[in-house]
């Protein structure tokens, strides 16, 4: 049995919900699709498939069966793929999706010499503040920042970076600068709605959670450094996402003696798929980008 083809034929099966229609996928006959199952369920010594009023439905041993098929094809495939490209250079399109504010300001302006270094390798990078889902928008990696609560994908920390309170010189000549993480309460604190309105602090030992005020909140990068900017209020803030400000001196950090959580930056791949050598070609180049 071609253990390969016997695991597309079922793939097929659970996908189409039937024998006829796996047949019409495979523009193959129904009986040698019933013939493989068949086969197939001998070889392991367990059924596969159920019948149901829905059609064809898989067993719990199916289901498991189903999820490391789909696995194993795609690696076969990836294997066919990475060895072409071994011969003929990284080709054709490289779906990424990464948040919107940091990749304008860190990643884009830099992405010349990796396309010049792959003349056959095409970009499509989708800017969205939001995790979406990878598989429905067909993205090969994502790079996303903070802590990651799917725990369905496959992921790799490639950077790290500091966060600070950071405002005006405008803002702090009018407001006062902060001393410690308490006078925070009577500031006008410009809300990240992934960050939130709690703020952690650490310095030594020393823990100190404040609870801001501010009356703006917003759900994106660029709102956030649209109202510091205005200097309508401070925020806190990875120092990716206003690096050019805060080399200017249009920016300035405050409470630089109390440490904040660092903003990680991952690889995200989707579903436990394994990385395609233009994914892992990308996420090198970012991460030789990004080091220290």
């Amino acid at each position: 049995m071609d253990r390969l083809n016997a695991m597309a034929t079922f793939i097929n099966v659970v996908e189409s919900g039937s024998f006829s229609g796996a047949a019409r996928r495979l523009e193959i006959g129904q009986p040698a699709v019933s013939k493989t199952i068949a086969q197939l369920e001998e070889r392991l010594g367990v059924r596969l498939l159920l019948r149901s009023t829905r059609g064809l439905t898989p067993t719990e041993a199916g289901q498991r069966f189903y999820e490391r098929a789909m696995r194993a094809i795609e690696e076969a495939d990836e294997a066919e793929r990475s060895a072409r490209d071994a011969g003929t250079g990284l080709s054709g399109p490289l779906r990424v999706c990464a948040a919107v504010t940091f990749t304008r300001i860190r990643i884009l302006p830099y992405l010349k010499p990796f396309l010049d270094m792959h003349p056959q390798l095409s970009l499509d990078i989708v800017l969205d503040d939001r995790h979406i889902d990878m598989l429905e928008e067909g993205i090969d990696v994502a790079l996303r920042m903070g802590s990651l609560s799917d725990s369905g994908m496959t992921a790799r920390k490639i950077a790290q970076n500091p966060r600070s309170v950071v405002g005006t010189p405008a803002y702090f000549a009018q407001h006062g600068i902060p001393a410690t993480p308490a006078d925070l309460t009577s500031h006008n604190a410009v809300i990240y709605g992934q960050t939130g309105s709690s703020w952690e602090f650490r310095r030594g030992s020393t823990e100190v959670s404040v609870a801001v005020n501010g009356r703006i909140k917003v759900n994106a990068a660029e709102g956030v450094r649209a109202a510091v900017l205005a200097d309508m209020g401070l925020a806190i803030s990875s120092e990716w996402m206003f690096e050019p400000e805060l080399a200017s001196g249009a920016l300035q950090r405050v409470l630089t003696e109390w440490q904040l959580p660092a903003m990680d930056l991952w690889a995200v791949y989707p579903g436990g798929r394994m990385a395609s050598a233009k994914a892992r070609a990308f996420i090198a180049y970012v991460e030789e980008l990004l080091s220290p």
